[in-house]
């Protein structure tokens, strides 16, 4: 017998209606802020950065590949991991059907780590994966757009993410949260390595030969793009989690799985 509250399909529509009345608040105000988005002021990129590509070096006006606008995802995957973020993952496994529709709507996407090429790649065919991931590893680019510290920036707490000063040291003596120390380890690295790195996503604008800084988004910023929880938050349990549950695509075999029945196997 369930413990959830029930009802009749009379009384269930009644509230589904009270409930979409607030759904479309909701997507005026997304709206909304969308429009916000856009009239930000546009930032003008004068630095010169180098990123390696599965088909040669590019600048940052290369990544456009002839359109006006380039989103990019801030893929945590530092020099020293053997392996990407696991919630980058996640939210990676949604990338490959959407940027044929983006670059036949004038919008170029790539993904940008600091890990050498050649482990991006390696790592991109584990997956199964298809859309364009460059290395950042001999730039500024994701120093310079708040994804990426030094270990002296660590040491001292001089962090500037999301938007705010993360205002502590990292102690190396210091308790480390175990989600972190899970992630770090699945990654084959340190937990202070992998937080030298962080998630994000901007976005570009390029006028007359000219790259302007438009948009950046980190931390929960991201959660939009994340496709798992957008399906979630609409399934009958929601998120339900205790804890970081997710895998990489292909360990969930490593975890104990529910019987399936005859009819559906």
């Amino acid at each position: 017998m369930t413990t959830h509250r029930t009802a009749t399909r009379a009384e269930w529509l009644k509230e589904r209606v009270d409930l979409l009345a607030a759904e479309k608040a909701l997507t005026r105000q997304s709206d909304a802020l969308a429009q916000r988005r856009q009239a930000l002021p546009w930032v003008r990129v004068d630095k010169t950065y180098r990123f390696d590509t599965g088909v040669g070096a590019m600048t940052l006006p290369d990544l456009f590949r002839g359109r006006s606008q380039l989103l990019v995802y801030h893929f945590m995957f530092g020099p020293d991991y053997k392996a990407g973020c696991p919630s980058c993952s996640a939210i990676a496994d949604g990338f490959n059907g959407l940027t044929v529709h983006l670059e036949n709507h004038d919008v170029a996407f790539w993904a940008v780590s600091r890990a050498p090429l050649a482990k991006l790649q390696a790592y991109k065919k584990r997956m199964g994966w298809s859309f364009p991931w460059a290395s950042a590893f001999d730039t500024d680019f994701n120093y310079d757009f708040n994804v990426s510290f030094t270990e002296a920036q660590q040491r001292q707490g001089d962090i500037d993410y999301n938007f705010q000063r993360q205002g502590h040291a990292m102690d190396a003596a210091a308790p480390v949260h175990p989600i972190v120390a899970d992630f770090a380890r699945r990654c084959g690295t340190d937990p202070a390595s992998f937080t030298r790195d962080r998630p994000g996503l901007s976005s570009f604008v390029l006028e007359d030969g000219q790259v302007y800084h438009s948009y950046s988004a980190y931390s929960r910023g991201v959660d939009a793009v994340w496709g798992m929880y957008q399906w979630l938050d609409r399934a009958p349990k929601g998120r339900n989690e205790q804890g970081a549950w997710w895998r990489r695509n292909d360990e969930y075999a490593d975890q104990a799985q529910p019987a399936i029945p005859v009819c559906c196997a």
